[in-house]
């Protein structure tokens, strides 16, 4: 049985989940109007899943789900809206915690439940198996709720150190770095980017799993704080090395080869692959247009397999692969499934994950000749 607590200041949206809750045999649910309610509830009900709305008045979403975090920590499923500030709220929840998201009906409620219902149940089930780190990373949920941009580029603009921005052409660079996350994704790639410096030798390609939206969000936070460049994929991008590339979502991230370099490209979701943006998609046209011994696969938390094939063959060309720990993984899912494939070269804790890649990296990199620096 899993013990559920609905929070939605919506009377409409709390009748109809609880609808949806109800007519299943595996749930107990209780239901609570804002936020400061869910916490008193929360005491004596200990839920094994929340739902949890955004906009609610006397403590909103956000300030609720860092409140349950630090009291009651427990998976948390936020039920979004599809718009940009949503879009960023929903961001910002799933670093503060939260273990996913499902994006609210954009027309009648009533009317748009029979495709809503299924893939909320879902989410919540498999939120309800989802393992919670014990380390939160409590500084940056503090950081977050009080609104203070993260250290990164801003204290490197304060300290006259930072310059703008660029790159060296990825056909000059030592390698590519190629990331795949799903669950629990956007607080490890805070975790995973935040560390690199601005001058990391090696552009990355990151392949998170999520619908179309938030993936500019997540982008946008990312950028805001990593001393790298943070994008957003949606047309070709010329690979450039301390670059961060970020797959569109329902759609597939590829690298594509012209006379002037590689290429980074927005494709239509192949029917082929389940997830997008896929991972195993990703590696694959990688490794056609560069020798596996020049690639660099980070396999992240996330359920189901995506990337661990691809990757194992990548590691069994000679390219070094990295499996996130299962100790620091929300779900063991993805880079479980490359450890028992064999394909990992490591499996490192998510904290340590940045150090590898620098040390790898750092050994790879050639002696640089002086020449001018590209500028964006």
């Amino acid at each position: 049985m899993i013990r559920l607590l609905i929070v939605d200041d919506s009377p409409l949206m709390r009748r109809l989940l609880s609808e949806i809750f109800g007519g299943e045999p595996d749930f107990e649910f209780r239901v609570a109007r804002d936020g400061v309610e869910a916490l008193a509830v929360l005491k004596e009900f200990r839920p094994d899943v929340v739902t949890l709305d955004v906009h609610m008045p006397k403590m909103d979403g956000l300030a609720c789900l860092d409140r349950i975090m630090l009291e009651h920590p427990c998976p948390v499923v936020m039920l979004s809206s599809l718009t940009r500030d949503g879009a960023d709220e929903t961001v910002t929840a799933l670093s503060l915690g939260a273990v996913d998201f499902v994006p609210k009906p954009a027309g009648a409620l009533s009317l748009e439940m029979d495709a809503f219902a299924p893939v909320l149940l879902e989410v919540v089930r498999n939120a309800a198996q989802t393992h919670m780190p014990s380390a939160r990373r409590l500084a940056e949920r503090v950081r977050l709720r009080a609104g203070r941009a993260p250290a990164g580029k801003a204290a490197a603009s304060e300290a006259g150190e930072f310059v703008p921005r660029g790159g060296r052409a990825s056909k000059d660079a030592p390698a590519l770095v190629i990331v795949g996350a799903s669950t629990g994704g956007p607080p490890a790639l805070d975790a995973l980017l935040a560390p690199l410096p601005e001058n990391f030798g090696c552009p990355v390609l990151i392949a998170q799993h999520m619908p179309s939206g938030f993936t500019a969000a997540l982008a946008r936070r990312l950028d805001s704080f990593c001393a790298m460049n943070v994008v957003e994929v949606d047309r070709a991008m010329p690979i450039l090395a301390g670059r961060v590339y970020i797959g569109r979502g329902n759609a597939d991230l590829i690298v594509s080869a012209r006379p002037d370099g590689l290429f980074a490209n927005c494709a239509p979701a192949a029917a082929e692959y389940t997830w997008h943006p896929s991972v195993d998609r990703l590696v694959e046209s990688a490794l056609k247009h560069m020798p596996p011994e020049q690639l660099i696969g980070v396999l992240m938390t996330g359920m189901g397999d995506d990337g661990a094939r691809s990757m194992s063959l990548l590691h069994k060309g000679g390219g070094y692969t990295i499996a996130e720990a299962e100790e620091t993984a929300v779900v063991w899912g993805m880079p479980g499934a490359l450890v028992r494939m064999g394909g990992a070269s490591e499996v490192a804790p998510l904290e340590a994950i940045s150090r590898r890649l620098l040390d790898r990296v750092n050994a790879r990199q050639p002696a640089r000749r002086t020449s001018p620096t590209s500028r964006s």
